[in-house]
């Protein structure tokens, strides 16, 4: 009985995918998050570099920007976790489904990634200099 009521309490901490990638993406300076097509979209003046989306088997995932070569590197590597979006991929995005085995530490890499390929220069210089100074 012991066991199940620590089980239970865990699984009860244990955030959803939005609520760890929200936590994420709204760290970021200037950040904001915004319903459009009815999905969570993060944006940084009013550019998105991120989506959270689900797929029609309702998997949780995010789609972001990726530098060039990128997508064809990350797909190419694990093709279960990374996969090329619709309507963006195109564009370089990438996507990452977060419903096995989540790299937390992973995700957070591709988000900033993606926030400083979509921010301003002046807010991207400011973070390296917050960063420099620790």
């Amino acid at each position: 009985m012991a066991k199940a009521r620590a089980k239970a309490k865990r699984k009860k901490k244990r955030l959803r995918p939005i609520d760890r990638l929200r936590k994420l993406c709204l760290a970021l300076p200037e950040a904001e998050e915004r319903e459009t097509w009815e999905i969570p979209t993060f944006r940084v003046r009013d550019k998105i570099y991120v989506m959270y989306v689900e797929d029609e088997e309702d998997r949780p995932g995010i789609w972001c920007k990726a530098p060039p070569g990128s997508q064809t590197i990350l797909v190419g590597a694990d093709p279960e976790r990374f996969f090329v979006p619709p309507y963006v991929g195109h564009k370089g995005w990438v996507g990452m489904h977060l419903d096995r085995h989540v790299d937390w530490k992973e995700v957070a890499v591709l988000v900033e990634r993606s926030y400083r390929l979509t921010a301003p220069k002046r807010i991207v210089k400011g973070m390296m200099e917050v960063a420099a100074n620790g």
